[in-house]
């Protein structure tokens, strides 16, 4: 650049000479003006060429002075670049051994961490198993034992089974005998009987109709009795035809309908006939009811011969014959005992009348041997008043008269003194005392 600023600067003042001389010569100048002219170029040539020359000693010393500073500059780097890299080099080292430092200690706190959870987890590892190994004893000793317990129980279960299977098998053998069946619906009939009333309400094998020797199983014993002292007995008879529910039960099963309905005309034939004898032999007002009852045992058998259109209302009508099974025969005794407690209280009620009635009478006489006694009590007030009267007039007439000494007024008068008395009174009162103490 230096280079370039020497060539320009004299090109330029040549340049600068060179328009001069033109523009004198373009005047048409004088000699003198040619002189001064030629003089001023002349000066200008050497002002240029000591511009030139001092131009070319400015760019002789600049170049110098470049040179110069370069070398300062690549000196200044080259002492800049050592001292950066030994700074760079220390600072590495430090930076390692700092690195070095930080890993030590992290290694150091990650062995200690390592080794404390280690430990920890060793210690969580044998906790565990320890109640890993408790409750799964205890689960494992809880379930053998639920599964002792349960197959002792399906023991048991078989156990019952097969006594349950012997009480079928006698059961079926019982009631393949018409007694035994008829028997089975007795003992019903009097659980029924015996859960709702009382013994003197009811009895068994009773002869409803006296002289005939006809016994009905249970007869109840309605309140009220005829003219000859015999009370009004209610038959109740209880069948149970096994044969024919059987055979109605294994044709609903095989869906065979003729079966069906066979078996319910015998059932329906067999329960008809029942009520015809009942009748003819139990019913006899007015030593019975003008009806009866025919009981069944089971609420199956009772339920399909209430299905049968017309059959209970035909029993009723022409055998006056109630068809019951154990629920609604229940709902009767209910009622028949209500009805008996209702005339139990009208009774107690005419009772409690006469009983009112005999304390009306008393109270009357009551009443008169109080006013009686009031008469007395006021006589006797009377008599109280005028003996104070008289007690209040003695102490006046006695006022002016002066008082003896207790002790002497108790020798004259011949009392005990207040203090000697009180003392007579302690001591009767302590002698039972004594005497209970001697005896303990």
């Amino acid at each position: 650049m230096p280079e370039i600023w020497s060539y320009v600067v004299p090109a330029a003042m040549v340049v600068v000479a060179v328009l001069i001389v033109a523009a004198l010569l373009r005047q048409g100048p004088t000699t003198d003006q040619r002189a001064e002219a030629a003089r001023t170029a002349a000066d200008l040539a050497a002002r240029i060429d000591a511009l030139a020359a001092s131009a070319a000693e400015s760019e002789r010393s600049l170049r110098q002075d470049l040179a110069i500073a370069r070398t300062e500059q690549l000196a200044a780097a080259q002492a800049a670049r050592t001292d950066l890299t030994a700074a760079l080099f220390q600072l590495t080292q430090t930076s390692e051994q700092r690195l070095d430092a930080i890993r030590q200690t992290v290694e150091q706190r990650l062995d200690v961490l390592r080794n404390e959870n280690a430990q920890k987890l060793e210690q969580i590892r044998a906790t565990v198993d320890d109640k890993l190994q408790t409750t799964l004893d205890q689960r494992l000793g809880a379930s053998f034992k639920q599964v002792s317990d349960r197959l002792e129980q399906v023991h048991k279960g078989l156990g019952e089974m097969q006594a349950l299977a012997v009480g079928v098998g006698d059961l079926k053998r019982v009631l393949t005998n018409v007694k035994t069946r008829g028997t089975w619906g007795e003992v019903q009939l009097a659980a029924l009987l015996a859960e709702v009333l009382t013994p003197q309400q009811y009895e068994s094998n009773v002869e409803t109709i006296p002289a005939t020797g006809k016994r009905v199983e249970f007869a109840i014993r309605l309140p009220g009795r005829g003219d000859d002292g015999n009370p009004c007995w209610l038959p109740v008879d209880a069948k149970f035809p096994l044969d024919d529910w059987q055979r109605l039960q294994d044709a609903l099963e095989r869906a065979d309908a003729p079966a069906a309905d066979f078996a319910r005309k015998s059932l329906a034939e067999f329960l008809r006939q029942q009520a015809r004898t009942i009748h003819d032999l139990y019913v006899e007002p007015p030593y019975t009811t003008d009806f009866a009852i025919l009981f069944v045992p089971t609420e199956g058998l009772y339920a399909e011969m209430m299905s049968r259109p017309g059959f209970a209302e035909a029993l009723q009508r022409d055998f006056r014959v109630t068809l019951c099974g154990p629920t609604n025969f229940l709902a009767l005794l209910n009622s028949l005992q209500m009805g008996f407690r209702t005339i139990a209280i009208e009774r107690r009620s005419s009772e409690v009348w006469k009983v009112l009635g005999a304390v009306k009478s008393e109270f009357a006489k009551f009443g008169e041997v109080l006013a009686k006694t009031k008469e007395r009590l006021d006589k006797a007030g009377e008599e109280l008043e005028r003996a104070g009267v008289r007690s209040r007039a003695i102490a006046r007439e006695l006022r002016n008269v002066e008082a003896l000494p207790e002790p002497d007024a108790a020798r004259l008068i011949g009392v005990a003194p207040e203090a000697d008395a009180v003392e007579s009174m302690d001591s009767d009162e302590e002698s039972p005392a004594h005497e209970l103490r001697d005896i303990g």
